[in-house]
């Protein structure tokens, strides 16, 4: 299963504020950071703030943070409602299967369980068992890339 850059960027948006929880950090920051696009991320923000897994807050020191602590926030959580489509194949979807061996096929429910294990182990994980330690965000910079130089 592939997820999608909403479900990778939503995940390192909570690792990002995750390092600093005392403070607040910005969409500008965040996106200038990992070189996203700051509309995208608009959105992420939002989808995440309504689902309580981040608080945002208006003003001039606002920005968000985490809703809870990282140990509280659970991985496959965040992937079950940052993914929009999780039908792994066509035949997952009732109203949109066009395959003609449906009926008879066995492999949705290999699919189906594969699915279904890829999940239990994402729940096994906490945001916090995916920071590093002590690591500060400082310290996480220095693995940033330059952003790639576009030919005008």
């Amino acid at each position: 299963m592939q997820l999608t850059q909403f479900t990778d960027y939503a995940l390192r948006t909570l690792v990002y504020i995750s390092r600093t929880p005392e403070q607040f950090a910005t969409i500008s920051e965040i996106s200038d950071y990992f070189d996203i696009s700051r509309n995208h991320l608009v959105k992420i923000v939002h989808h995440l703030a309504t689902h309580k897994v981040i608080v945002t807050t208006r003003g001039k020191n606002g920005g968000i943070r985490l809703a809870r602590a990282p140990n509280e926030i659970i991985i496959g959580q965040v992937v079950r409602i940052t993914e929009q489509n999780q039908d792994v194949v066509e035949c997952f979807n009732q109203e949109k299967n066009t395959c003609v061996i449906t009926p008879g096929c066995r492999l949705q429910k290999v699919f189906l369980e594969a699915h279904h294990a890829f999940l239990a182990v994402l729940d096994n994980y906490t945001l916090d068992d995916a920071l590093s330690g002590n690591v500060d965000i400082q310290i996480l910079r220095q693995y940033k890339k330059e952003p790639v130089k576009r030919a005008q």
